[in-house]
């Protein structure tokens, strides 16, 4: 699992050190990671194979020629980069990626469960504001709807 927030910074060849408990976390047949534009955030997102057999799991439950399932590919599929970690545990950020959202100097690279994402520092600091207060109502919404239920589940 990809766990906890790291700041790390990007030198002149785009190269960031992957946290060691990361890279632990992909072992396997290819020694790197498979990173592409996240879907949800204006972020990298990035993972093991078991992260790009999910996704791909995801686009061939749908039709082919479905223009979601075509969205994904362009996406995920599309967008994807196969980063191999070096000698130092360093992986290249591909140019492109970091100029689609502002990668450069330092980086954030955010732990979540499964996969993880690389946001410029900027960034993530507003991002993460958002989300905790999201988190916090979302948190809310759900202690009333449990606590509703069980006062409707024992009036019954």
């Amino acid at each position: 699992m990809f766990l906890s927030t790291f700041e790390k910074q990007v030198d002149s060849k785009r190269r960031i050190v992957v946290p060691q408990d990361f890279r632990a976390a992909v072992s396997g047949p290819f020694d790197g990671v498979f990173c592409f534009p996240s879907i949800e955030a204006d972020c990298l997102e990035g993972g093991g194979k078991a992260l790009f057999d999910r996704y791909l799991g995801v686009i061939e439950e749908l039709e082919f020629g479905d223009p979601v399932r075509s969205a994904l590919e362009t996406s995920v599929l599309g967008g994807m980069a196969k980063l191999s970690f070096d000698t130092a545990g360093r992986i290249t950020l591909p140019d492109h990626l970091c100029e689609m959202f502002g990668l450069s100097d330092w980086v954030t690279v955010v732990g979540m469960g499964e996969r993880f994402q690389i946001w410029s520092r900027e960034a993530f600091q507003a991002h993460r504001a958002a989300q905790r207060e999201l988190a916090r109502e979302g948190l809310a919404a759900m202690r009333v709807q449990q606590r509703t239920a069980r006062i409707v589940g024992g009036a019954a």
